[in-house]
């Protein structure tokens, strides 16, 4: 029986999880090398490449540099979280969306930003803080530092009508992202925005994402208690 030929990444990605699914490559095998399996499945490797990383990133294979590819003996199964636009968010949940710029500057950014950005200390860079509403009651509020290196047009913006966060996602792209969760007590300025109680727990979202090796924004985003977050695994 020929081998059939497989035309793109999304059918090699399918016969490999077939064939882990059906136990002929068992929890902790090494399975064969993308040269291998492309001759096996006439593709180019590339093409066995991209599959394997979609799979990967899954959880189901371990790729190692210079180890090979194992399929995973405990799978580690992996959230995807999307980067919202905040005004969908509401909408999407049946209430109604509003949005207040409370304040934009163009100045140098305390060093614990710049550090965590990559930016020399003396570089100016954009600082937006807004505050978006839900049926006209604090849903989140939004500070957030911008590169304009990376995204000149952004200094033409006042954000007064539409915010940092959907103006982004239009008009700046990115590579990858990195963020992290945590419980915060509130400041008082913040419990003054979001209307809680002074050290209350607030959920916040610390983000900052990249183009390739350049910090295009990072942002926290505060949420008053109670927020709840939902993603898929």
């Amino acid at each position: 029986m020929n081998t059939p030929k497989f035309r793109n990444w999304q059918s090699v990605q399918t016969e490999v999880l077939r064939r882990i699914h059906a136990r002929e490559w068992r929890p902790g095998d090494l399975i064969p090398n993308e040269a291998d399996l492309a001759l096996e499945f006439g593709c180019a490797r590339t093409t066995v490449n991209r599959a394997l990383r979609a799979v990967a990133e899954t959880g189901v294979l371990d790729r190692r540099r210079k180890a090979g590819t194992r399929v995973a003996v405990q799978p580690v199964a992996k959230a995807t979280l999307n980067i919202a636009v905040i005004r969908n968010e509401v909408e999407d949940a049946g209430h109604s969306y509003d949005y207040q710029r409370i304040k934009r500057r163009e100045i140098a950014p305390p060093p614990s930003v710049s550090k965590a950005m990559k930016t020399p200390p003396d570089q100016w860079l954009l600082h937006v803080c807004a505050l978006h509403l839900a049926d006209g009651a604090s849903y989140a509020y939004e500070d957030r530092w911008i590169n304009p290196a990376v995204v000149p047009s952004i200094l033409d913006e006042n954000f007064e009508t539409i915010s940092a966060n959907e103006w982004l996602l239009k008009h700046a792209p990115y590579t990858h992202g990195e963020i992290k969760f945590s419980a915060t007590s509130a400041t008082q300025g913040e419990a003054d925005v979001l209307q809680c109680p002074l050290q209350s727990a607030l959920f916040t979202i610390d983000r900052i994402t990249w183009d390739i090796d350049t910090a295009v924004t990072s942002v926290r985003l505060l949420f008053g208690p109670g927020h709840q977050i939902r993603t898929d695994i």
